[in-house]
């Protein structure tokens, strides 16, 4: 598979996909215990914290339509490319106003831009994913995110050094529950997270793929530890590098109080940075 052949996938740009779901408190439950948190049960009307709204709208599709690697065919709303692989690259988010415990919400999705590149480990396609979730009122958040598609040699990124001048810092342990966990509350099955016999003969990783959604929640999370009352209005991130359940890795955080804006990263046990991310309150 070459760049030039991947132009075609172009076409899929404005496709769109519409999901409705309720924002239930029992997912908010479940992410605040794998968090290690200490909340009350949030009640309806509550504001569910940031990023609650990867809990719902789950991927639903049948056992017999998932592929080898436990994500669901591509072809229907994601381009059929023939690149075996996917991660999740980063996303820019943009909060509107809370999403309320209880409320009927709704989520309209669309392929804002498709772009073949060429990499170190061969053909990309650069996927651009625009979502919108709205409740009764209009728009509550706007997430755009970003997916790889690539073959079968995993990506390397060189290690990039990462700072080390944090005002906030917290250990986490990746451990198989933990991102067990994950997969379960998220309905991911994403064969990488769970399955160590597949995700290290198979997709040639060193051990269980830390999710890169968790990683983001988990920078978050810092955040809300550190700055209680926090009413965010945007966030940002980029995937630098994997994390795996083989090290503990250390979450960072170095807030500007006067631009109400905050630095996160993670750093992994070389001292390296794996995810980039702005927070803006």
């Amino acid at each position: 598979m070459d760049v030039a052949s991947l132009a075609q996938y172009k076409d899929w740009i404005g496709r769109t996909d519409e999901r409705h779901d309720v924002a239930a408190a029992a997912p908010l439950v479940s992410l605040s215990a794998l968090l290690d948190r200490e909340d009350l049960p949030p009640k309806d009307g509550d504001p569910a914290p940031p990023l609650a709204h990867w809990l719902y709208f789950l991927p639903n599709y049948r056992q017999s339509e998932a592929g080898p690697d436990g994500h669901a065919l591509k072809g229907s709303f994601m381009p059929p490319a023939p690149l075996p692989r996917r991660m999740w690259a980063g996303s820019r988010l943009e909060f509107l106003r809370p999403l309320r415990v209880g409320s009927k919400i709704s989520r309209k999705s669309r392929i804002a831009d498709v772009v073949p590149k060429e990499g170190r480990s061969g053909a990309l396609l650069f996927v651009t994913v625009r979502h919108e979730v709205s409740d009764d009122g209009g728009v509550v958040l706007v997430d755009e995110h970003d997916i790889v598609l690539r073959g079968e040699t995993a990506l390397a990124n060189a290690p990039k050094p990462a700072p080390t001048n944090e005002t906030w810092k917290r250990r986490i342990d990746p451990d198989p529950v933990l991102l067990f966990r994950y997969s379960a509350v998220t309905f991911n099955s994403h064969r990488i997270h769970y399955d160590q016999p597949y995700v290290t003969k198979v997709e040639g990783y060193p051990g269980l793929v830390v999710h890169g959604p968790l990683i983001a929640t988990l920078l978050v999370d810092l955040l809300r530890r550190s700055r209680p009352q926090t009413m965010l209005k945007g966030y940002s991130f980029r995937a630098l590098r994997p994390l795996y359940d083989t090290a503990p890795f250390d979450t960072c955080g170095l807030p500007d109080e006067t631009a109400r804006t905050a630095k996160l990263w993670t750093r992994d046990a070389e001292g390296a940075v794996t995810m980039e991310a702005t927070a803006t309150w």
